[in-house]
């Protein structure tokens, strides 16, 4: 059998009946083989506990992980208020999952916990990654992919993303097997024969010189340079805002505002030219403070991005499929199962109804194969010797060989 993906999405109204459409078009497609994990992603257009028992119910109860979103994806059609469905089949991959409460106020201890689920014998799995799903308005995203170091392996890859709402910032939930838990960490530990690949691009470049994160507390930015984190945000922007018709003075409004920051958006370099992890500012505070999805380190040294190219944003998903694909051709294989996408809602919200263009784009990269994407609140990428995994506005890949790349792989290994 070796490994397989397959995919449904709906749009039906009542949630069991939208779930079971989306199942069942999947499991159609895998022509009655086995089912060894469920991701599922849906708008909060559902009551998440009747999507994911239904799920759960039409395969058997299988491994299950996913999480409320903020749009939704697969190979054949791009929506938003909708329910979507992957089902993996592996003869190569072992699926574990483990879920952990009360991540926002010890995301340390909800981290160990998940680890300690997750010590399992893995002979002949050599190769670790982790899916990992947090609480989007959690505020540890950066915390949680630093404590990736946690999980049992050595070289484990990790990707994921923080749970969205369909943009309404009010709660995010995350799923596992049965479970649907808010202020919760769910991860799913993929061990396979063979590697899994990953690409990670953002679609913002920089906009202003370094600056300096002077004085922060948690994900409260107070200042930059000495000065209120607000004040040098928009000297630094209101040029380059102004020829887009933005008067920063005249900003007043939590919609007005959280616009202006989805375009531009924190970058943190990463010692790799032109390459920055993106953090998004997704509140103003009265005093003139930033309040991040993630913690801002104090002493960082970072830029403002903009995001107002818009072929830019278009093209991160393709080349970050691109880069998935280069490292898998470096490794020999060349035939893929399918492909899992973390991508950020912002990136959809600023591109609007150019979305599905980009999603167009990158399925030329990728035709036939079969894709599971969600829009999140901010997604991880690490790879092993990285101590930073932690993006916004950004597009991430997983991308799973078949059986028959593996065959490659093993041949050009014995040639």
């Amino acid at each position: 059998m070796g490994t397989r993906l397959a995919t449904g999405l709906s749009k039906a109204k009542e949630s069991a009946v939208a779930a079971k459409e989306a199942v069942t078009m999947a499991k159609k497609k895998l022509e009655g083989g086995r089912v060894d994990l469920s991701m599922v992603y849906t708008s909060t257009e559902y009551d998440y506990k009747k999507v994911v028992d239904t799920v759960r119910k039409a395969t058997n109860n299988a491994p299950l992980i996913g999480a409320s979103s903020t749009g939704e994806f697969t190979e054949e059609r791009v929506e938003r208020g909708s329910v979507a469905v992957g089902l993996l089949s592996s003869d190569d991959i072992k699926v574990f999952t483990a879920l952990a409460k009360g991540v926002k106020e010890e995301p340390d201890a909800a981290m160990r916990k998940v680890a300690a689920d997750l010590r399992h014998k893995l002979e002949g799995y050599p190769h670790l990654t982790a899916i990992i799903l947090v609480d989007g308005l959690s505020g540890v995203g950066e915390e949680i992919a630093l404590m990736t170091s946690y999980l049992p392996a050595r070289k484990l890859k990790a990707v994921g993303g923080m749970a969205g709402d369909d943009f309404k910032m009010e709660k995010t939930f995350v799923f596992s097997d049965d479970k649907v838990c808010t202020n919760a960490l769910s991860v799913c530990l993929l061990a396979s024969k063979m590697p899994l690949f990953t690409g990670v691009k953002p679609g913002h470049t920089p906009l202003s010189g370094k600056l300096r994160a002077s004085r922060t507390e948690g994900n409260v930015l107070y200042e930059i340079n000495g000065r209120p984190a607000w004040e040098i945000w928009k000297k630094e922007t209101a040029h380059a805002a102004l020829k887009r018709g933005i008067d920063v003075e005249q900003l007043k409004t939590p919609t007005e505002i959280a616009w202006f920051f989805t375009n531009y958006m924190l970058g943190l370099s990463t010692g790799k030219e032109d390459q920055y992890k993106i953090r998004w500012p997704e509140s103003l505070n009265q005093d003139g403070s930033l309040n991040f999805t993630c913690g801002i380190i104090q002493g960082s040294i970072f830029r403002i991005m903009d995001g107002g190219n818009m072929e830019n944003q278009i093209n991160a998903l393709e080349k970050a499929a691109g880069m998935a694909r280069k490292s898998a051709k470096n490794a020999g294989y060349s035939e893929f199962a399918g492909i899992i996408v973390f991508d950020c809602a912002h990136r959809q919200l600023m591109l609007g109804d150019r979305f599905s263009e980009a999603v167009d784009r990158f399925k030329k990269t990728f035709p036939a194969v079969p894709v599971l994407g969600w829009e999140t609140y901010g997604e991880i990428s690490l790879e092993p010797g990285e101590f930073s995994g932690f993006h916004n506005t950004t597009s991430v890949v997983l991308l799973l060989p078949s059986s028959t790349a593996k065959e490659v792989y093993i041949a050009n290994k014995k040639g």
